[in-house]
């Protein structure tokens, strides 16, 4: 029964998507984060995200609604990140091992090209994010009250996808709660912010229960983030580290154990492992100006480019990764276009705060920079260089910027038709007195 009407609803979506193509946005990035189809059994490997994205580029096409093509340096760079993986594509090691991976980014890049175009209002915004906390919360809050009532001595992992493993599901989850933070400071009702609250708490607790210790040292590097950019920074600190007892004190000596290894990391396979794919990719990066692809982690390779031939390991972080694959071009442009984003919610924080009207888009801003900082943190061990959420913080910021840009132009013609108004009624006696 629920494959049937998970299934409905696809088939709803798609041709919602034809008339109103950012309701189609929508259920693409809940299909593309959230990977429900993967708890169904029909719908598992049929192809619906596919079908979301291809119903809505065409409603894009032909539809009324607004749609607006933007030019940004996000964008703008984004674009190129796109053309440079086409060039490493068509000069990659093994074309037909890249193929796949290749067909994903370039859906996804694209999909967020969409959405910067087809997103106007507020409401459309603030939907997008509900959206993406929503997909992520489910398995926050799961997972959470899973990890308490285990100890912590079985791992929560994902649905698949990006997000299938442990380490990368923790990323996600930390990734989110500041997007869980940002409903809340928007929330107006005292049992909203209470359910928020309740939500981050086991969220975080979820990303714990992973048992990632990249996730660990990237959640303390986003809750410290957290509290510098929090106006009430007392409040904020004090419920940070009563929310940390508060977790810790449901782990199992398993998982406290395991979390000591970070600091005795020279004798853990694991972490070696991944220090020599790192030297394996820079290596690679120095030999090919274009690097070697997205199929560059075989035996064959690492025997060429690896200190030690025999550890194959998949790159484990977002810098190694795009470096290995498409050479230190991509690695500039991926880490340029970061930049900028950061800089725009940076400017959306210091000019949203100078009205009430903008503020929220202070507070989206503020959160998305410390969504990232755990990107940028957590992802320095994780292979996760194309990941949908980053991409969608991504579009969060500019969609905001763009949104608070339009609110002030309209906000000053209407001022100045206040002014000349005034100003008519102050001349008009003086025109008509005898």
């Amino acid at each position: 029964m629920r494959d049937y009407v998970f299934i409905a609803v696809i088939v709803v979506l798609c041709l919602v998507a034809l008339r109103h193509p950012w309701i189609g946005i929508l259920g693409w990035t809940w299909l593309s984060v959230m990977n429900p189809h993967a708890l169904t059994w029909a719908a598992a490997t049929m192809p619906v995200a596919a079908a979301v994205a291809g119903a809505t580029l065409i409603g894009t096409l032909i539809t009324s609604d607004p749609r607006r093509v933007i030019i940004t340096p996000e964008s703008t760079l984004l674009a190129l990140f796109m053309l440079w993986v086409c060039v490493t594509f068509a000069f990659s090691f093994s074309a037909e091992g890249s193929l796949e991976m290749f067909s994903r980014v370039m859906k996804i890049d694209l999909m967020i090209l969409v959405t910067l175009v087809v997103l106007q209002s507020r409401r459309q915004i603030e939907l997008f994010v509900w959206v993406v906390v929503l997909s992520l919360g489910f398995y926050g809050v799961k997972g959470g009250i899973f990890t308490i009532l285990t100890g912590g001595v079985l791992r929560v992992t994902g649905p698949g996808g990006f997000i299938g493993g442990n380490n990368e599901m923790a990323l996600a989850l930390i990734m989110v709660i500041p997007l869980m933070r940002f409903l809340q400071l928007e929330a107006r009702r005292r049992w909203a912010k209470l359910a928020w609250t309740a939500a981050m708490v086991l969220t975080a607790t979820a990303a714990l229960g992973s048992q990632s210790r990249g996730a660990l040292v990237a959640l303390a590097g986003m809750a410290v983030y957290l509290w510098f950019k929090s106006p009430r920074k007392l409040a904020v600190g004090v419920g940070i580290v009563l929310a940390g007892i508060l977790v810790l004190g449901f782990m199992s000596q398993y998982w406290e154990k395991r979390m000591e290894t970070i600091t005795t990391y020279e004798n853990d396979p694991s972490a070696m492992g991944r220090i020599n794919a790192w030297w394996m990719t820079w290596n690679l990066a120095k030999d090919n100006l274009m690097g070697g692809g997205f199929d560059i982690y075989t035996r064959e390779l690492f025997a060429r480019y690896a200190p030690n031939p025999l550890d194959v390991h998949a790159a484990h972080s977002i810098y190694f990764q795009v470096l290995g694959e498409h050479g230190f071009i991509g690695l500039f442009l991926f880490l340029l276009m970061w930049w900028f984003v950061w800089r725009s919610a940076a400017w959306l924080i210091n000019e949203g705060a100078r009205s009430e009207d903008t503020r929220w888009c202070r507070n989206l801003g503020a959160m998305c920079q410390v969504s990232l900082a755990g990107y940028f943190v957590g992802g320095a061990f994780l292979s996760l260089a194309y990941f949908d959420l980053p991409y969608d913080v991504l579009a969060m910021v500019v969609l905001t910027k763009r949104w608070m840009q339009d609110h002030r132009k309209a906000m000053k013609a209407e001022e100045s038709t206040r002014d000349g108004n005034a100003r008519l009624t102050a001349i008009r006696p003086i025109e008509h007195a005898p």
